[in-house]
């Protein structure tokens, strides 16, 4: 069977494109789920695991090709502080994979005749600025240095690799973190990943580095599979397809915004109107040249089920 890393290659290679999911935390809260927590959806990590799968299996029918593990607030620093021994956090950072996995094998399981891509599960690696639960993914200035980056972020990435080949290094707002994560994938010779970053405007991502920039550094590590932007709001996306290009132009391009809503670290949530249709808006980025897309932050099942119908017609969808 194919390693994921592998698949994603062959995936882009045959079909153009694929369709990520959407917000995993979305998808939980419309199930019905209060993450007002510092957890965040890792809270079910740990407290209510079949509901991680559950909400797994729910994109992997509205349409996604690629399913992100629960992973991005599962860190060792914030699973004990929450509760957890270390080697109850290790065992629970394993389990997120796991449960994506298993998802994508029974949906496969199901669906393989009816025509469907066996699809990919990609391994979240999140932000420092996840784990300090105040925002600090969108701002990317955390006052502290490379040492104690690597040093939150290796533990988490090597239990990871441990079976995972395809991570997802995503809402990074910062260039150094991006460097940081960057080593430790050249580190891991098995593992491949795409690098997504949080940005502030057109062209810059939030702690104001040129987003051509950090795709021209991701384009010279040859395990980086795709780069580009996540959490950012859907305006700002062709703009920074067109940068990241410009930084990376034999990259491809991931994109997968937020609803377009702003976070507010003070009232813990997320305020301002959504875009009104962000996945009509999908097949101008494609056609822009990005090639994974999906949503983040406030899009849920209804969105990558758009999103999927949107991208109907394209060389992509032609032949599913």
């Amino acid at each position: 069977m194919r390693d994921d890393a592998s698949a994603l290659a062959e995936f882009l290679a045959a079909r153009g494109a694929l369709v990520l999911d959407g917000g995993l935390a979305t998808a939980l809260e419309e199930r019905g789920h209060d993450l007002d927590d510092a957890l965040w959806s890792a809270r079910l990590l740990r407290d209510d695991p079949a509901e991680i799968r559950r909400a797994h299996l729910a994109y992997l029918e509205a349409g996604a090709d690629c399913i992100i593990s629960s992973s991005y607030q599962a860190n060792i620093p914030a699973l004990i502080a929450a509760g957890s021994s270390r080697r109850q956090a290790e065992a629970l950072i394993r389990l997120s994979t796991t449960l994506a996995e298993e998802a994508r094998d029974d949906f496969f399981a199901r669906r393989s005749s009816a025509g469907r891509e066996r699809p990919l599960v990609a391994a979240s690696v999140g932000p420092y600025g996840a784990y300090l639960a105040d925002g600090s993914e969108y701002v990317g200035g955390y006052g502290i240095g490379r040492e104690e980056l690597r040093a939150f972020h290796q533990p988490r990435w090597e239990i990871l690799a441990e079976g995972a080949t395809l991570f997802a290094c995503e809402t990074l707002p910062s260039r150094v973190e991006a460097s940081v994560l960057l080593d430790l994938l050249r580190q891991t010779p098995d593992v491949r990943a795409w690098l997504s970053f949080s940005c502030r405007d057109g062209q810059h991502i939030s702690d104001g580095t040129p987003i051509a920039e950090c795709a021209e550094r991701c384009a010279e590590n040859d395990q980086v599979l795709a780069v580009g932007i996540n959490c950012t709001p859907p305006g700002l996306i062709s703009s920074l397809i067109a940068e990241a290009r410009r930084g990376a132009p034999e990259l491809p391009i991931v994109v997968y915004p937020n609803s377009g809503e702003d976070y507010d670290p003070g009232q813990r949530g997320w305020v301002g109107a959504p875009h009104p249709d962000p996945a009509r808006e999908a097949l101008d980025w494609y056609r822009q040249g990005a090639r994974l897309i999906g949503g983040c932050c406030r899009t849920g099942t209804a969105y990558v089920r758009a999103l999927r119908e949107a991208l109907a017609g394209t060389e992509y969808l032609e032949d599913a």
